[in-house]
């Protein structure tokens, strides 16, 4: 079995960890006006260097800060695009688990200027995980450009500014392609773009929601698979990039169900990245039938391992359940992950950090074992 040296890695996880009690303290001091900025500040440094430490004793190749210096996995970035911004409309997404249903809300977003970049998203904390790896690469985590436009759809773009739509895809891609060049020029060679749209897509209720809001439900996808490749066409040599697509992610609760069938044609052989993270932790997400549709040299990260649950998965369900995919995609293609973050916002999901800890490990000593 060939030996994977550049990302995505056999073992790997998608991006957000925990939160630990010391950084929750200080997040709430400070919102609270008694930590000042200094001090939550290092009370996230801390943090961070724990959590790569971490990381790289478990055998992890890639390393992420854990996502510890954001409220939630894609708001924190979206809101520093220029052009965006906060509004006081509420923005509900609703989200429910086997036991009934909850929902997720932030502040909406108003596209009320051309989308532009004002200065390199995120470059501190890249440089600062830089800083405390040292076996490990250092993966940045996105969200991809479709996610802009997914929350709102065209009712959020002013068309005072954008009376074509045209141009604002244009510019959102622009926007994204500079990043994308400055985070090169930083040293990133692991940029993963998370996208729940191309998820959320396969599940004809959110398409139904998508064409009751008056966008093309059916071609959606198509249109955020070109924007992603135009924003990654000059893309630095030697910066790997992958997607993650979940169905929603929100305390152990989510969003959308069904399988990748809808999207699989297009997502595999289209869209210009290296890899791809999957949720497969149970029957919400289908079968391995779409990956018949993967090209060579593209990879899927079979993510396996819930984070919604405590439970631990055995190895030899882990195993079976590989070797069903490998019939659909050769098993040196494949590579094992949890099913997506563990705390895509700052809450986290229901479970505890030891119960974490395990799942990571449970990834690194299975996929040795299966890959060697």
């Amino acid at each position: 079995m060939t030996a994977r040296t550049a990302p995505p890695f056999r073992a790997d996880h998608v991006g957000s960890l925990l939160r630990p009690p010391e950084l929750l303290a200080a997040r709430a001091g400070f919102a609270q006006g008694a930590v000042d900025a200094a001090a939550l500040a290092e009370a996230e440094d801390a943090a961070i260097r724990a959590v790569v430490a971490l990381q790289e004793s478990l055998g992890l190749r890639a390393a992420t800060d854990g996502e510890f210096r954001r409220t939630s996995w894609h708001m924190d970035f979206i809101y520093q695009l220029g052009g965006i911004e906060k509004t006081e409309e509420e923005l509900k997404v609703s989200f429910k688990d086997a036991a009934g249903a909850t929902s997720f809300v932030s502040a909406g977003l108003a596209v009320r200027d051309r989308v532009h970049l004002d200065h390199t998203i995120f470059a501190d904390a890249f440089r600062f995980l830089q800083s405390a790896t040292t076996t490990a690469v250092p993966k940045l985590t996105i969200p991809s450009p479709s996610m802009v436009h997914y929350r709102g759809g065209a009712a959020a773009i002013d068309p005072a500014v954008y009376g074509d739509i045209e141009e604002f895809w244009s510019d959102l891609s622009a926007a994204y392609a500079e990043e994308v060049r400055r985070l090169g020029e930083l040293g990133c060679t692991y940029l993963q773009l998370d996208d729940t749209s191309l998820a959320y897509l396969n599940d004809p209720a959110q398409r139904q929601m998508i064409a009751e809001r008056g966008d093309d439900a059916e071609h959606q996808h198509l249109r955020y698979i070109r924007q992603i490749n135009a924003a990654l066409a000059g893309r630095p040599e030697g910066m790997a990039v992958t997607t993650h697509s979940c169905r929603g992610n929100f305390q152990s609760y989510w969003t959308a169900e069904g399988g990748y069938d809808f999207v699989a044609e297009a997502l595999f052989n289209e869209l210009d990245v290296d890899g791809f993270f999957l949720e497969y932790d149970d029957a919400r997400s289908g079968d391995f039938k779409p990956l018949r549709f993967l090209p060579k040299g593209k990879v899927v990260v079979l993510g396996l391992v819930t984070t919604k649950r405590g439970e631990l998965e055995s190895k030899d369900d882990l195993k079976r359940r590989i070797d069903e995919a490998s019939a659909y995609a050769p098993l040196d293609q494949l590579c094992l992950s949890p099913q997506c973050g563990f705390s895509s916002t700052v809450e986290g999901n229901r479970l505890s950090f030891d119960d974490e800890v395990a799942k990571l490990r449970l990834v690194v000593e299975t996929a040795a074992e299966v890959w060697g």
